[in-house]
């Protein structure tokens, strides 16, 4: 199986975020961009969206993914159906959210209540009105329409020995364990970073 382990991640420059729908895959890419030290995409709002809820052209999502794949050092935090054949080579990790459905969905209802509510500029100034909540393109309609597949999909990755190594996180408490050993120094031992040197013995 092509199984990734954190010092994999610690040495990779292209980091791929990947998981079922209301998982946290965006949150999940900045924190661990800033535990690697990469440069994070958010891919809704770099590739995915305009403003009015618009798509991009799928060519024009091609090109941008094409781009920003092939640069040296990056993590993204999801990867369409359109393109992910452009990403997935390039990756050298994937970090799978594979979450229960029942947490998925709960974060994403508390997430999209909470967007709804304050009225929270998403990606290029969209806002999650009623009308978009409820409507059959909804986020919430997304999810149970992709989940099986994206958690059938990040088993396939897993399991191929011939593709990018995958580090599946079945909790979110995995991911904070994971996050902390990026921000240990394995050389001191696995204590944390933090700037100071150690006071002298005795």
């Amino acid at each position: 199986m092509s199984r990734a382990s954190v010092d994999d991640l610690r040495a990779a420059r292209r980091v791929l975020v990947y998981g079922v729908t209301g998982a946290g895959k965006s949150s999940a890419a900045v924190r661990l961009g800033g535990a690697a030290d990469l440069p994070v995409h958010l891919v809704d709002e770099e590739i995915g969206w305009l403003p009015g809820w618009q798509q991009r052209d799928p060519a024009d999502q091609r090109a941008r993914a094409a781009a920003l794949a092939g640069g040296d050092r990056w993590i993204l935090d999801s990867a369409y159906a359109g393109w992910v054949d452009l990403v997935l080579p390039r990756a050298q990790v994937v970090v799978a959210l594979d979450y229960p459905r029942w947490l998925s969905l709960v974060r994403l209802l508390r997430r999209t209540a909470r967007r709804w509510a304050r009225r929270e500029a998403v990606c290029n100034g969209n806002v999650e009105t009623l009308d978009v909540i409820l409507s059959r393109d909804s986020v919430l309609v997304w999810h149970v329409r992709s989940f099986a597949r994206k958690r059938a999909r990040i088993r396939e990755w897993e399991a191929r020995p011939d593709a990018v190594p995958v580090l599946r996180l079945g909790r979110p408490r995995e991911l904070e364990d994971v996050l902390a050993q990026l921000r240990a120094d394995p050389v001191t031992g696995g204590r944390a970073r933090t700037g100071r040197a150690d006071p002298p013995a005795g």
